[in-house]
């Protein structure tokens, strides 16, 4: 916005300098400071946009950095959570072979415990047996 208002007072301060006629040395002076004026206007409108171009690219340089500098701390967020997840995946899979292990202990314990209470049983059955046969025999 502000260079369009530039170019269009320059464009009038040319036709202004143009439509006058400079017949005295006075006009002359006034209007070749006029020309030096819009020269020097000219220039700080061409530096200053010169600067905002330069502002600007400064600008996306920064932001650029910025994102690339953000996406290196989302993979590492990512990469770190990734980690803690398969540490916990590990300790729950131990956790869970300790727990089998021991429950597969107890069931051997248990069905050795069993075994040896039917054959205690079967045992205690049969001399029951043989004592009553004994004793039908007696008698």
């Amino acid at each position: 916005m502000n260079t369009r208002i530039a170019t269009v007072l320059l464009a009038a301060s040319v036709l202004a300098l143009s439509a006058c006629k400079n017949d005295t040395t006075t006009a002359q002076q006034e209007a070749a400071e006029a020309q030096s004026a819009m020269e020097q206007a000219g220039d700080s409108a061409a530096t200053a946009m010169s600067d905002a171009g330069d502002a600007i690219a400064e600008g996306a340089d920064a932001a650029a950095a910025s994102t690339g500098e953000a996406a290196a701390e989302v993979a590492d967020a990512t990469q770190a959570a990734a980690d803690d997840a398969a540490a916990a995946t590990e300790a729950t899979a131990d956790e869970a072979a300790a727990a089998t292990s021991d429950a597969a202990d107890k069931a051997k314990a248990a069905m050795s415990d069993a075994a040896q209470s039917a054959k205690d049983a079967v045992r205690d059955a049969a001399n029951d047996a043989k004592d009553a046969a004994e004793e039908a025999a007696n008698d």
